[in-house]
């Protein structure tokens, strides 16, 4: 896990080809503002821009700039109308000679000069530091905050650009974004010396992610980026008491409790923590809290808690086999690498089964999401979005972008909401006007060029279509299991869901594989030692709390288990 990065300080940055006049305004600088400021001295204009660019990526702020105007190669008026297009808001002076006072009176209006000082400039008590002064009082009076988070830029279209920042956030990872065709924006992949004019095969490549520290990755991959941000991605030790792999509701309940309890214990994401209860805008029926939580409290919550008792949480690592090699366990990731242990408990979860319209691949992340997608709440302003879906996670995201949407519209193929929704959320759904229901329908195409435009509607009782504007898609639509990874391996309902305990034994016949002169536990698969829990589970309840309680409980049963190893 990479180390946080030092609180930025704010730059007063001179320039100077002269090194003896360098040194020299470095060290009045450092006489009076050094214990406030950082002080930078560069030698030519390029090396100047060169750690501009670099205080630009680490987050840095520059109040002042201080170039001398003769200076070979690049003027100092050249130097500051450069300067300033990273730094727009630093403050300029113009050293100059006295030949030279034209010079820098008109570059009061070619650079928006702020003052310019004649060579020699002693005392500094009368000539430099009264200057500087007035300067960095303004510059303060202005809203200059430091950037210590992880910085964004990307095109709001982009579907890989949609993914970092839902990652990060999903992640608990503060960041900014910035588009890229905005100044700021421009301005952060120049830093990084990219080209945001390039077109064609010669585009920039992005989203382009700039850590607190400076570090720089282009169109990263997840794990690159949860090693980039300062998320575990590889494990402590080659063996532990217990591997669970999914950190949803279920298999951070199971973190908590087997840490807490004693067991060594790692849990493996492939994505996010929380699971599909992390992306919930307000959980309201869950025990204990009256008020409702969101999903991604809750999740920091849980995930905190794991870690105070111990328990590892390794992000981005896809899992892609697990073996039985005499009494451990082995979980193999996708990238050849494996850990052991001597039980597994099984809690990944469903995924949103993909909507089978025309046109719905081709603009995933371009204003189609699955799920909530919390961080496009703020893109959906005053606009007009629809949501697919009639389940409980369906209607909090409704309820939760009806605060920023001109209009929600919910669509389902079922006659009415009752037979897939709780009852609070139907009723909140009915008090909010900007919110409509529509039955019977389905999307039946999908239209757009760079991201979505337009959605055609079909009437699923008449086939009757409408054309309908629209730049946003959530869709919620049924659940499926990401299993197929568990072949050969651990036992699966004709879904793909992992039996457990008594669903095992089909119509009393001896559970296939199984050795041991005992029965499954309760939430055993036919593996010994491998337990499911939560919505991967055949036949489980499919909310929150019985998750949690599944978690609880299966670490119960993997002590048991453990008992008679």
């Amino acid at each position: 896990m990479s180390e946080p990065a030092a609180a930025p300080r704010t730059v007063i940055l001179t320039v100077d080809d002269d090194p003896g006049v360098s040194r020299a305004v470095a060290r009045d600088l450092r006489h009076r503002y050094g214990g406030d400021y950082r002080i930078v001295r560069a030698e030519s204009g390029a090396s100047a821009l060169e750690a501009l660019h670099e205080l630009k990526l680490r987050g840095d702020l520059v109040a002042l700039l201080i170039a001398d105007h003769r200076m070979p190669e690049m003027n100092g008026v050249e130097f500051l109308e450069r300067a300033l297009e990273v730094f727009p808001g630093a403050r300029s002076v113009l050293l100059t000679a006295y030949a030279d006072t034209d010079a820098a009176i008109d570059a009061i209006n070619v650079v928006d000069l702020d003052h310019y000082l004649l060579k020699p400039w002693d005392p500094p008590e009368e000539k430099l530091y009264p200057v500087v002064d007035t300067l960095l009082d303004l510059w303060l009076a202005a809203d200059h905050r430091a950037v210590l988070d992880t910085r964004v830029v990307g095109h709001r279209w982009s579907a890989r650009s949609t993914q970092v920042r839902e990652f990060l956030a999903r992640n608990q990872v503060p960041y900014r974004w910035y588009a890229s065709d905005e100044p700021e924006g421009r301005r952060l992949l120049a830093s990084a010396g990219l080209d945001p004019d390039a077109t064609g095969a010669e585009a920039t490549r992005l989203p382009l992610v700039i850590a607190p520290d400076g570090g720089v990755l282009i169109e990263p991959d997840d794990q690159e980026l949860a090693s980039h941000v300062g998320l575990r991605t590889t494990p402590a030790d080659a063996f532990y008491d217990l591997v669970i792999v999914g950190g949803g509701p279920a298999g951070l309940s199971a973190s908590v409790y087997g840490a807490s309890e004693g067991l060594r214990t790692v849990l493996v994401e492939r994505l996010a923590t929380g699971g599909q209860a992390g992306q919930s805008s307000r959980i309201e029926n869950y025990l204990g809290f009256p008020d409702g939580v969101s999903g991604s409290q809750l999740t920091d919550r849980a995930r905190r808690q794991a870690a105070k008792f111990g328990s590892e949480t390794l992000t981005a690592r896809e899992v892609s086999g697990l073996e039985s090699c005499g009494s451990s366990r082995v979980v193999r990731f996708a990238d050849g690498s494996k850990i052991g242990a001597h039980s597994v408990i099984l809690a990944t979860g469903v995924e949103y089964r993909r909507l089978a319209a025309p046109g719905i691949d081709e603009l995933t992340g371009k204003g189609v999401n699955y799920g909530s997608a919390l961080s496009e709440a703020v893109g959906c302003t005053g606009r007009d979005i629809f949501i697919v879906g009639g389940a409980n996670s369906a209607g909090q995201a409704a309820v939760y972008l009806s605060r920023f949407a001109k209009s929600v519209t919910i669509l389902i193929r079922a006659e009415s909401l009752t037979a897939s929704m709780s009852y609070y959320l139907i009723q909140q759904i009915a008090q909010i006007p900007s919110i409509t229901v529509r039955t019977e329908t389905e999307v039946a195409h999908a239209h757009g060029e760079e991201h979505l435009e337009r959605l055609t509607l079909r009437n699923s009782s008449t086939g009757a279509t409408e054309d309908v504007d629209a730049q946003w898609l959530f869709v919620f639509i049924g659940a499926a299991p990401t299993t197929d990874w568990l072949d050969d391996v651990v036992a699966r309902d004709e879904h793909g869901f992992v039996l457990t305990g008594p669903d095992l034994a089909v119509g009393g016949e001896p559970v296939k594989g199984w050795t041991l002169d005992r029965s499954p536990y309760l939430l055993e698969t036919n593996v010994p030692g491998v337990f499911a829990i939560g919505d991967v589970r055949s036949e489980s309840t499919k909310r929150v709390a019985s998750a949690v309680g599944e978690g609880a409980m299966a670490v119960m049963l993997v002590h048991r288990f453990l008992e008679k190893l």
